[in-house]
């Protein structure tokens, strides 16, 4: 199995060809979801005792299972926060996962943490952090929110009058990040919601009135506050500034959330995310918005020491690195072995130019605006909301939940486009959100022109 035969060989030369087939797709194919039963009576069993072969097993995927699975870059995927990676970013992935390089430490990776160091403070300078920030790259926005919170309470133990409470505390919105609850829960933390002013922005002044009701015990358990820039939802961002300065007067954490807005910092919207430069620790997901591959997500630390403390695992045979002064990034995120899933990122930087990936993410801002308009030219829709980023909520006049989901289905089927229906304020609503750069306003129309009829039946 490790040594390199004719056959082998073969097999190198048709695996490539495909992945660089599907690269030079435009569009890629949207594809679509088939049942379990479906996909196990394609071609029975894969695994066996005497194996398949590498040529029938390529083509199973490719001529099964592929197809059964959506390709999040096509221009009409607008669920979720899809991804739109760029060619060199996809490219470079494949080099990566050939190299067979261990990200752990200094000592076996120097100069492939050195490339994702020099992408991370180019993350760090858009956000005004200062110099002595860093961070590293793990798997995703939960695992960079788990680290960030970790170290906030690693700070918060090292303090001189630190007396340990009953339980510990984070604040958060009610529009935060679902990881937030997820990592407050396998840190058993007790998560404290702060309410969110319309349309659901979380402010200094509602931190201050929640803050008020706590107990001084409760008071001195808080491990951090944290803020979202750009929610899941509706893509707000709250307001960094009067949370900065509240967090700065209790002498709490802040922690900002900005897994998908983050992108946005090196954009005309820049002005909006002031404050988030007095944060204390804050994440951005390259495979939401920054055209990365998945999975990327940054944790990006104010003072890394805190994070080094909390975070770095001792083992007699870790000893060599862990006494090194070396940057090893197994001490910076929940994680040990650890794929360099920054290099990508790095490399799509380095190709083209931070000028190309602002025209990028401008693009889709842009786009989310006309779309409003496009939305408030049609009588049988209604806009949500003015879009701030680049999500735009809407609804259907007349519809409920169900023609919601139905029409859902059946737009994903005849391939017009993929998207989920969502609530807000109780009620169902439509959601678009855009990140990739190839989405047009003429993809938008006509997934917007099959809501004038009624969908068939599910």
């Amino acid at each position: 199995m490790h040594r390199l035969d004719e056959e082998t060989l073969k097999l190198e030369k048709e695996i490539v060809n495909y992945a660089l087939e599907r690269v030079a797709l435009q569009p890629p194919p949207l594809d679509g979801p088939r049942s379990e039963a479906e996909l196990a009576d394609l071609f029975g069993k894969n695994i066996t005792e005497e194996g398949v072969g590498g040529h029938e097993a390529l083509r199973r995927f490719i001529e099964g299972y592929a197809p059964a699975t959506l390709s999040s870059d096509h221009p009409r995927f607008l669920a979720f926060v899809p991804v739109a990676p760029t060619k060199a970013s996809i490219l470079f992935d494949m080099v990566v996962s050939a190299s067979c390089i261990s990200g752990t430490s200094w000592l076996e990776a120097a100069g492939a943490i050195f490339c994702e160091n020099e992408a991370i403070s180019w993350l760090a300078g858009l956000a005004g952090m200062p110099e002595g920030s860093g961070g590293t790259f793990v798997s995703g926005g939960s695992l960079a929110n788990l680290s960030g919170l970790h170290a906030a309470r690693q700070r918060l133990k090292e303090r001189r009058s630190f007396v340990r409470p009953d339980r510990f505390r984070i604040i958060a919105s009610e529009e935060a990040h679902s990881s937030i609850a997820s990592a407050a829960n396998l840190m058993d933390l007790e998560l404290i919601l702060v309410p969110v002013s319309q349309p659901g922005r979380l402010d200094g002044k509602a931190l201050s009135a929640t803050w008020d009701g706590l107990t001084p015990e409760e008071r001195g358990s808080v491990v951090a506050v944290v803020a979202t820039a750009g929610t899941t939802n509706l893509g707000l961002i709250d307001d960094l500034a009067s949370i900065a300065a509240f967090t700065r007067e209790n002498d709490l954490w802040l922690h900002v959330d900005a897994a998908y807005g983050g992108a946005a910092l090196n954009s005309f919207m820049r002005s909006r995310f002031d404050g988030i430069e007095l944060a204390d620790s804050f994440i951005v997901d390259p495979h939401k918005w920054l055209f990365a591959p998945f999975d990327a997500a940054a944790i990006i630390y104010r003072d890394p020491q805190y994070a080094r403390r909390a975070l770095t695992q001792e083992a007699g045979y870790l000893d060599e690195i862990n006494r090194d002064s070396a940057w090893n990034p197994s001490s910076y995120g929940y994680h040990l072995s650890r794929r360099v899933r920054g290099l990508p990122f790095w490399f799509s930087l380095a190709t083209y130019g931070t000028r190309k990936y602002r025209e990028a993410v401008e693009s889709s801002l842009d786009l989310a605006r006309a779309t409003a308009r496009e939305i408030e030219r049609r009588d049988y829709l209604e806009l949500s909301l003015e879009p701030e980023l680049s999500v735009v909520v809407f609804t259907r006049n007349g519809w409920d939940a169900e023609l919601y989901q139905r029409w859902s289905v059946q737009a994903l089927r005849d391939e017009v486009g993929f998207v989920l229906p969502t609530t807000l304020h109780g009620s169902p609503a439509a959601r678009f959100c855009f990140v990739n750069p190839t989405t047009t306003l003429d993809d938008v129309k006509a997934i917007l022109d099959t809501l004038a009829w009624e969908p068939r039946g599910a």
